[in-house]
């Protein structure tokens, strides 16, 4: 079902993936190596947690790390994150593929640049010491790590683009294989800068991230090949043929939702920054992060997914099916880790922070109770949305996230009473709990002609 709103263009999806009744085994067999890929990206952020905890200064490079280099890069890399679903839901011939690649050129030459202006010139100090307002004893530690992930914005645009029709050509495995060799080259220079002694901790993992997203962009590039020489140059013209005006109208949208999206991440640290307790609280921000986001994971796999496989009535109730079991295993799955002595486990042994560290971060898991059963149920309407090409309605979904976080946020800086990081995780499990309350809303026409079909047979 493609149905047509609110300005935006109606191209019909198809896919590599076999046609045929829609089964749990099918959603499995395309979802669980997105999974793999996205939980093996999730652990990428204990495993710099885990070796700068064990460096010189930890709390500082820890902050130094979640509260300026890692916001920073994703604001900055945000206009190119959604060319995964694009790619994934447009790349049905070559004359398509080209006129997405030329975009992504463009884009990543622009945003690198933006990087560059931030990272090596003085409007660094505007942007880190008076937007985001970091702690004084963080702004020097940072700007060697944000040097050293200049190209990982480019890198992630070329990547996600060849993933995207190695995704709709039916060969999902191979994005699980490019994560895999990206975490194994994060590790291999985490645990080679610590042995090596001398390198400061945030340096080490802008280093170690660079390198690893550019290890993965390269085997991806390599992968796509054959499916460009031998499936996508083969395709069936797609009639009425994709255009630049055709792709932007449906783009931009996706654009502006990311960028919403990781712009809460640098007003993240900048509240957090203005309320008690910063530098403990910016320090812990990536920390906490990187386990909750383990569990996210699952649920974000889930996007493509359904951009993939929703064509029918059978189809959507299928995948809801799935959505509602997997929403469930999630919350559990937190609930069980946060309760219990697993928690601290992870945050004293794997994460390596002192006790009292520890047992802050256990307490903040627990106000991200609803982010991984929310991250399941965004990313089933999302699917349906640019399965309809009604992208709008995503934009909407994540302002209005942004609108809630913010003014909770707004509100923990105002009575300066509460640890920021309680106020960050709680501001983002409202924001997320609001945004699907409204994805709801405008997945309703869809859901309802879905839902008819299935009567009617």
């Amino acid at each position: 079902m493609n149905g047509s709103g609110d300005g935006e263009t109606t191209l019909p999806i198809t896919t590599g993936i076999s046609p045929g009744k829609l089964t749990g085994r099918k959603i499995v067999k395309v979802w669980w190596p997105l999974a793999a890929s996205w939980m093996l990206m999730a652990l990428e952020l204990p495993a710099l947690s885990a070796v700068m905890t064990r460096m010189e200064n930890p709390q500082i490079h820890l902050a130094a790390w979640g509260g300026v280099i890692f916001p920073i890069c994703l604001i900055v890399e945000s206009p190119i994150i959604m060319l995964l679903a694009a790619s994934t839901a447009l790349s049905k011939d070559w004359a398509s593929f080209r006129i997405i690649r030329r975009f992504m050129f463009i884009s990543s030459a622009v945003i690198t640049v933006v990087h560059i202006l931030i990272a090596f010139t003085p409007l660094y100090y505007f942007v880190v010491g008076t937007l985001i307002g970091a702690p004084q004893e963080v702004i020097e530690p940072a700007r060697p790590g944000l040097m050293f992930m200049t190209v990982w914005s480019a890198a992630i645009a070329y990547r996600r683009l060849n993933q995207g029709l190695l995704i709709r050509s039916g060969h999902s495995r191979s994005v699980g294989v490019g994560t895999m060799i990206r975490l194994s080259t994060d590790v291999a220079i985490l645990v080679s800068g610590l042995l090596a002694g001398g390198i400061p901790g945030a340096t080490l993992a802008g280093l170690a991230v660079g390198c690893g997203v550019v290890a993965e962009a390269v085997y991806t590039g390599f992968r796509v090949r054959p499916v460009l020489r031998d499936e996508l140059r083969q395709a069936e013209v797609v009639k009425p043929p994709l255009d630049i005006r055709m792709f932007l109208v449906f783009y931009i949208p996706l654009a502006l939702t990311s960028v919403l999206n990781l712009l809460i991440q640098p007003l993240g640290s900048a509240a957090l920054s203005r309320m008690p307790e910063a530098l403990t609280s910016l320090a812990l921000w990536s920390v906490v992060g990187g386990f909750v986001f383990i569990l996210r994971s699952f649920g974000m796999a889930f996007n493509e997914v359904v951009v993939a496989l929703l064509e029918n009535g059978q189809s959507y109730y299928q995948l809801r099916r799935f959505g509602m079991i997997l929403a469930a295993v999630v919350t559990v799955a937190l609930v069980m880790v946060s309760a219990t002595p697993v928690g601290v486990f992870w945050f004293r042994t794997v994460s390596g922070l002192s006790m009292e560290l520890a047992q802050l971060a256990q307490k903040a898991v627990w106000f991200a109770l609803p982010m991984p059963a929310m991250t399941v149920i965004i990313s089933f309407y999302q699917g349906i949305l640019v399965s309809n090409r009604r992208t709008k309605g995503i934009t909407e979904s994540m302002a209005i996230f942004l609108l809630f976080a913010i003014v909770l946020l707004g509100f923990g800086i105002a009575v300066q009473k509460w640890m920021g990081l309680y106020v960050g995780w709680i501001a983002f499990s409202v924001g997320v709990i609001v945004q699907v309350v409204w994805l709801w809303f405008r997945t309703q026409p869809a859901r309802s002609a879905f839902r008819a079909e299935v009567e009617a047979a």
